[in-house]
């Protein structure tokens, strides 16, 4: 019994290796484009791809992915996963032209893709209710750990060229940890899927991914482009292809054959006010945006001295998922509640130091660990509430839906926040720009608090889900 304990607490130390590099992949890359754009010669909307197509790619086939890990075994995709994973950093390292670049973040983006929704299912399999608060809450700190490598190591390694390299060292830093996740992987993670394997469903496949293909690009790229039709007619064409994929879902599940997405799960208000709140509380991206872009361009600051400024919020975020354990034995759904007002209040406290002085002192800091700690508590809490009623031969389809939702707000609040950010740009000051954008983004969060009651009222049972007695 005791080896059985053992064996599940170092899986998820290695699920929890794999999980680490797509969010390290998010921040690491923001501090490298500028040296990104002096060498390849790339363009503000090339640049703009390096990231947007990983967080596009990401959002469009998790869900895929995650029914991939419930058909062939989670085990297998997610080394199969972290493989590709590994050897496409190095791609991305190698790549002498922007074109390369971008094409390789696309399939590194895949493989993220592959890996996270292994690691939630997986989770969600192995630990009893009672320790499911402590292993989300350790898997929520894997992000701050990873917020804190990616704006901090991405500082260092750049301003230390180790070999010669520059913005390469940000792709090739992932290579050993990749090695290192797939051998223990090998040798630790136990197989799981479900009993019955169902065949992959081609056509639900394909009209998710065009879908959300045809809807996340335009938004990305519609203002790079300066929205010509063409952008219109593509969010036109993703409504008519998502509601094709709907229509196929069903037909799919009247034949007795198993649908890429579970769609009773969203007859569940437990489970659909739950992604909700998921959607509104990863427009946080945005602010990995605009702030970095506020130090380093009105405020004149290098890369190391940029990371070492959200320090504080990377500190948070890495609180945050610790405390939530305790936290969530006392206050129940509410925990929720209170990590959404540390995030209003922080972005809120930002906003006005900024204001107060612009060049961002200790209020500002005060600000950002409070909004980290309340990123950090939100995360896991909404994770383990959303999953915790879930049926295994749907917890992978479970589990890929929620890394969407993630994906795709983490996506729209960097292309809508971030639109309304460089306008703001163009008719006032910096300062002014900088906090009419985390208001908004505060303003997203208090949204969220609304939910949470609806969310409390759907719970069928919350003593199991806190592990309360």
């Amino acid at each position: 019994m005791e080896a059985m304990e053992s064996r599940r607490w170092w899986a998820l130390a290695v699920l929890c290796m794999g999980a680490f590099l797509s969010p390290l992949d998010f921040f690491i890359v923001n501090v490298a484009l500028p040296a990104v754009k002096t060498s390849l010669g790339a363009s503000d909307g090339a640049l703009q791809l390096v990231v947007a197509g990983y967080g596009a790619a990401y959002a469009v086939f998790v869900v895929t992915g995650g029914r991939l890990g419930d058909i062939y075994g989670r085990k297998r995709i997610f080394l199969s996963g972290m493989i590709l994973f590994t050897l496409t950093s190095g791609i991305c390292a190698m790549a002498g032209d922007i074109r390369v670049l971008i094409a390789a973040r696309v399939v590194q983006g895949l493989s993220a893709a592959m890996l996270a929704p292994q690691v939630l299912s997986t989770i969600r399999l192995i630990f009893p209710a009672q320790e499911q608060p402590l292993a989300m809450g350790i898997f929520g700190s894997v992000f701050g750990l990873a917020a804190i490598g990616g704006q901090l190591l991405g500082g260092v390694l750049i301003e230390a060229g180790i070999f010669g390299w520059t913005w390469q060292s940000v792709f090739m830093i992932n290579i050993p940890v990749g090695v290192i996740t797939t051998v223990a992987g090998l040798c630790v993670l136990k197989e799981n899927r479900p009993p019955v394997r169902q065949r992959l469903d081609i056509p639900g496949m394909l009209l998710i991914t065009l879908a959300l293909g045809l809807f996340i690009y335009p938004v990305i790229m519609g203002r790079e482009a300066h929205w010509p039709v063409w952008i219109f007619g593509c969010l036109l064409a993703s409504i008519a292809a998502a509601v094709c994929f709907v229509y196929t879902e069903r037909y799919t599940l009247q034949q007795g054959r198993a649908p890429l997405i579970h769609l009773p799960l969203f007859r569940d208000r437990h489970f659909v006010n739950g992604l909700a709140i998921i959607y509104l509380y990863n427009h946080t991206a945005a602010f990995f945006l605009v702030f970095p872009y506020y130090l380093q361009h009105e405020l004149h600051r290098d890369v190391l001295s940029a990371g070492l400024a959200i320090l504080p919020y990377a500190a948070g975020f890495f609180t945050g998922p610790l405390i939530s354990p305790l936290l969530a034995k006392r206050m129940g759904v509410y925990i929720v509640s209170l990590g959404q007002g540390l995030l209003a209040t922080g972005f809120l406290l930002v906003v006005t130091g900024i204001w107060v002085s612009p060049e961002a002192g200790t209020m500002v800091q005060t600000g950002l660990f409070m909004a980290g700690i309340g990123h950090g508590v939100v995360m896991p809490s909404m994770m383990r509430i959303i999953l915790a009623e879930i049926g295994m031969s749907v917890a992978g389809q479970a589990a890929g839906i929620v890394s969407t939702a993630i994906q795709v707000g983490s996506v729209m609040s960097v292309a809508l926040l971030g639109t309304l950010f460089f306008a703001l740009l163009d008719v006032c000051a910096a300062p002014v720009a900088v906090g009419i954008t985390l208001g908004v983004l505060a303003a997203l969060q208090v949204a969220g608090l609304v939910l949470v009651i609806a969310l409390k009222s759907s719970l069928k049972n919350q003593k199991v889900i806190y592990g309360q007695s």
